[in-house]
């Protein structure tokens, strides 16, 4: 597990050491092959590491009546219609990871930032199973890791 930890966290640091620039829908799409249809994707495990060390950041891009129904302590709320307005609370030296219970709104919200030019991946198994992962002694290892890591900034 540490090391496949190891080889997300060197993909994701030399993700951000790539300068990132707006580019256009047109231009995304001319360029979208194999590499990017991986590359735009994140599994649960590889994703809660990542927010853990400090690399990441989750947004949760439900509705804001949904986030406060239940969500994931280490994710922020930008609802998918106000993420326009609200893009400048995004940091561009992290990867952003889009969430939803399943990956529809997500990936809507990661082409829009990725166009802008942000380092993003939608999780592509969604808030939902995040929510099965994070149960007992799992929930309480990541919380106490995400909570230190958080104090060290």
């Amino acid at each position: 597990m540490k090391k496949v930890i190891f080889v997300v966290l060197a993909i994701a640091g030399f993700a951000n050491a790539v300068e990132l620039k707006k580019v256009s829908f047109e231009e995304y799409l001319s360029k979208f092959d194999y590499k990017e249809r991986e590359n735009m994707k994140i599994k649960t495990p590889d994703m809660l590491a990542l927010v853990e060390e400090g690399k990441a950041i989750l947004v949760d891009i439900r509705f804001k009546e949904e986030f406060e129904a239940w969500h994931i302590g280490a994710s922020i709320n930008i609802p998918l219609n106000e993420l326009p307005k609200r893009i400048g609370e995004l940091p561009k030296d992290k990867l952003i990871i889009t969430a939803c219970p399943h990956n529809d709104r997500s990936n809507m919200a990661r082409i829009y930032l990725t166009l802008n030019g942000y380092n993003a991946k939608y999780l592509n198994d969604g808030l939902l199973k995040v929510a099965d992962f994070l149960r007992g002694d799992n929930a309480k290892e990541f919380m106490d890791e995400y909570k230190a890591n958080k104090g060290k900034k």
